[in-house]
């Protein structure tokens, strides 16, 4: 099943809102629609993009935390105004504008019905988009996520978290949830669900199918993505959540340390290493896969568009011999932890932190 057909000529005034879920490829996709801005200008579609100073790809995540009144670690000054400004930039443009970021799948039924009654203001076709995959990858990646952002919680923890209703980040990942949410305010035609490939390197058949949902053509945005999120392994993780336990909250968003970890440690030290990835646990198979049929179920029912099969959400099979346990002390730790310690090195060197210089301040503990 698709969505609109790609248009070949201008286009009523529009706004596609692509609220997430997280972990579902968002990153990719707001990167790509970062590169391809320009392009997409020429054919009157425009991706709202905030200064250089400010980081031209925050635009969009301002206003996501305007709108639901959440922080994320930022301060009150970070996201203030910035929703009336997207809903004031929008209703001066023309054509199509593709708005994107997964805080958006913070909305309550207020905040959606907010957004599409300030956003179709003067009669602008407003339409939302869901990005989707599989519950056993995204509750990983979302772990994996949560450790990069200073959470010292075990795989094992967070699963059973989740199981339990205990996770904050599974009201933003209940498919079945944000599709009543959007389809509260906007006729079922308008809220399109679209799901990523089993196969998590198929990116572009996602971000096809993405613009395939927005009524956008694809040859009008064929740069790739110039960023995405950094890949840690299980040796990589083990000592990014030793490192968070010894921090504590300075590890976390926001908070004195957490630009040097994800900069430095991660960015430079721990990303992109060849170790094994963290996988689900087949203990948790069960619930899982009977979760993500109930989501699965009431999608089919809500007459929203899917564009995908709804088959690529449901969870892969883990074969419990050859699955690794993230808890138990990896082999290739020390290499991992040594990769971080040059990188931390060699970053102190080229600020200058002479240890000998007896100016030198010790940061505070």
């Amino acid at each position: 099943m698709t969505g609109h057909p790609w248009h070949d000529e201008a286009v009523p005034d529009r706004v596609v809102l692509h609220v997430g879920t997280p972990k579902s490829g968002t990153t990719y996709v707001q990167s790509r629609l970062v590169v391809n801005a320009t392009g997409l200008a020429g054919r009157d579609v425009h991706v709202p993009l905030a200064s250089r100073a400010q980081g031209p790809d925050t635009y969009a995540f301002r206003a996501a935390l305007d709108l639901t009144g959440t922080r994320m670690g930022r301060g009150p000054g970070y996201s203030a105004g910035w929703w009336d400004r997207l809903v004031a930039d929008t209703g001066a443009g023309s054509g199509t504008w593709l708005i994107s970021h997964e805080a958006f799948a913070r909305s309550e039924p207020e905040h959606a019905d907010r957004a599409v009654a300030e956003l179709g203001r003067g009669g602008t076709e407003v339409s939302v988009v869901v990005t989707a995959r599989d519950l056993g990858r995204t509750l990983v990646s979302g772990w994996v996520e949560g450790i990069k952002h200073g959470s010292t919680l075990r795989l094992a923890e967070y699963l059973e978290r989740a199981r339990d209703g205990d996770l904050p980040i599974l009201a933003q990942l209940d498919l079945a949830r944000l599709v009543a949410v959007w389809a509260g305010v906007l006729p079922p035609e308008r809220v399109h669900v679209v799901t990523a490939p089993p196969d998590g390197g198929v990116r572009d058949l996602l971000w096809t199918r993405f613009l395939g949902a927005c009524g956008v053509d694809p040859t009008w945005a064929p740069e790739d993505a110039r960023r995405a999120n950094d890949a840690l392994g299980l040796p990589e993780l083990q000592v990014l959540l030793a490192l968070n336990r010894e921090l504590g909250q300075a590890a976390r968003r926001g908070s004195r340390f957490h630009d040097l970890l994800r900069g430095t440690v991660i960015g430079r030290g721990l990303a992109g290493r060849e170790s094994v990835r963290a996988r689900l646990d087949p203990a948790h198979a069960g619930w899982v896969t009977r979760l993500s049929e109930d989501w699965i179920e009431a999608v089919a029912a809500s007459g929203v568009v899917v564009t995908g099969d709804l088959d690529d959400l449901r969870p892969a099979p883990v074969d419990a011999g050859s699955w690794v346990d993230p808890d138990l002390p990896h082999p290739d730790v020390a290499g991992a932890a040594a990769a971080a310690l040059k990188a931390v090195v060699k970053e102190a060197y080229r600020r200058g932190e002479d240890p000998r210089d007896p100016t030198r301040r010790d940061p505070p503990r």
